[in-house]
């Protein structure tokens, strides 16, 4: 071989080892941005599909999918009007539990719907969710969960107060404005 093939050959070899390393950064900066960004979600994701990289593909799926969504924060007489929704819903559960976890289900739905999220099924609502609230999205499906076995009759008050706690999360995330509610839950 003479000196120009064992340069070349050099060179291909080191840009190779360059183009693997920057793979590799890429790789892992995608992922500790989608655990930053999803949180728990993230961890849940890669459980539920069994493979890293399908799970980060789903998740940046839902990205793309809610970036479409014309979301928008509540005006400050919806932000009002909703307040005062979950007010009444917290007194009511204390002389009908069940009712009131039915209430806050359909104030989050609500919510929700004017701020701009599609109100399709639940598993796609939880994923669409999810991208702007992950901190609080496991306990939409715990709150739901709880809320679908009260319909049967299967559910205690304490898991309905549970619930209770779990949607008031959500809702407050939604509002974007959790102080008035936190205040309005203290009287």
């Amino acid at each position: 071989m003479d000196q120009r093939t064992i340069v070349l050959i050099g060179a291909i070899v080191v840009v190779l080892a360059i183009a693997a390393v920057a793979w590799i950064w890429l790789r892992r900066r995608r992922t500790d941005l989608l655990r930053r960004r999803f949180g728990p979600e993230y961890q849940r994701a890669v459980e539920t599909t069994g493979d890293v990289r399908k799970a980060e593909a789903d998740l940046e799926a839902r990205q793309r999918r809610v970036a479409k969504f014309p979301i928008r924060p509540l005006s400050p007489a919806d932000q009002a009007r909703y307040q005062e929704s979950w007010r009444q819903i917290q007194t009511r559960f204390v002389d009908d539990p069940k009712g009131a976890v039915a209430e806050a289900d359909r104030v989050v739905k609500d919510v929700l719907q004017a701020r701009g999220y599609p109100m399709s099924d639940f598993d796609q609502r939880v994923a669409d969710i999810s991208v702007d609230h992950p901190a609080v999205v496991s306990n939409y499906r715990a709150a739901r969960e709880i809320a679908r076995r009260s319909a049967s009759g299967e559910a205690t008050t304490e898991e309905l107060r549970q619930s209770l706690v779990y949607y008031r999360g959500l809702f407050e995330d939604l509002l974007e404005s959790p102080e008035p509610v936190r205040k309005e839950a203290r009287r």
